[in-house]
């Protein structure tokens, strides 16, 4: 049996059901008591970030083969006792891709140009010209931190309409061939440097607030900061103070450090101008869904096919 706790594209789950027993439920990650009935007879088990995959259910699923993660982050997913009882993770690696870079360069432009905020100054009766210029992002700097296949695939993009790319990355090689084109630079020269700073970067104990009250100082006034990444990441509650004072030009949050955001926690946001909050949709549209989905149910299968 497969379990399925979370949405997924409805072709790849008929593709499973062609062989095997399929348990969906979109919602099925709201209750995880349910799961942990559910899972005893389960041979693999799909999730996105929502399903906690803990040694405590991996306790209780004596027959998992192996975890198929709609996905790439794996900071839901006990990867120690994952390995430890012999359990394959599967991450959608480059299925998203495009779709996490197109929101990078969609909302780089978005927060630069400026006058895509003024809709309530223009149905009011105002006419914002002079102030909704903005800027261009040809010629501007994006900033890189994590130099990745998802970073990698942002520059493509940004080096065709005309910017420059530096990028940030202690664990690539520094004569490695990915860094041809790219000023490899130290993490506060990056800061300092860029116009646009997008992070590519897991969460990890290293990385948690990694962008800190300090670190934004960093910043030019004019810069912009972009996290599709992970939450925890940058310090939500600095980030909102530097906006508030218009310290950096404006930021794009598609992730947050509780998830979901709830109203308590996005009222240090209320009434800012220059930000986007999006619900952790970077890597999620319709073609990345499908394609997510087909890659993870052809790994799943292709896994319980060799048992």
């Amino acid at each position: 049996m497969i379990l399925i706790t979370e949405f997924m594209d409805e072709t790849a789950i008929k593709k499973l059901e062609k062989r095997y027993n399929v348990i969906y439920d979109s919602t099925l990650f709201e209750n995880p008591s349910a799961i942990s009935k559910i899972i005893v007879d389960a041979k693999a088990i799909i999730v996105r970030n929502k399903t906690l995959i803990t040694r405590n259910l991996l306790d209780k699923a004596p027959l998992l083969a192996c975890v198929g993660r709609l996905g790439v982050g794996l900071d839901n997913i006990d990867i120690k006792g994952c390995e430890e009882k012999r359990i394959t993770v599967y991450p959608a690696t480059g299925a998203n891709s495009n779709s996490v870079a197109e929101y990078v360069i969609c909302t780089s432009m978005l927060l630069l140009r400026g006058a895509f905020f003024k809709k309530n100054k223009m149905v009011s009766g105002l006419w914002p010209r002079e102030e909704s210029s903005g800027s261009e992002v040809n010629g501007k700097t994006m900033g890189l931190i994590g130099f990745g296949e998802i970073a990698q695939k942002v520059k493509r993009i940004a080096l065709s309409i005309g910017m420059k790319i530096v990028a940030h990355d202690p664990y690539l090689q520094p004569h490695s061939k990915i860094w041809e084109g790219t000023d490899n630079l130290t993490l506060d020269e990056l800061l300092k440097y860029s116009d646009i700073i997008s992070l590519h970067i897991p969460l990890t104990k290293e990385t948690k607030n990694l962008i800190d009250k300090t670190k934004i100082e960093l910043l030019k006034p004019s810069a912009i900061i972009i996290n599709a990444a992970r939450g925890g990441i940058i310090d939500e509650d600095a980030l909102a103070s530097a906006l508030e004072k218009g310290r950096i030009r404006g930021a794009a949050l598609d992730v947050f450090t509780n998830e979901p955001l709830d109203k308590e926690a996005a009222k240090k946001f209320d009434g800012l101008e220059n930000i986007i909050l999006t619900p952790h949709i970077a890597g999620i549209t319709i073609e990345s869904n499908k394609q997510v989905s087909l890659m993870i149910a052809d790994k799943v299968n292709q896994h319980l096919s060799k048992m």
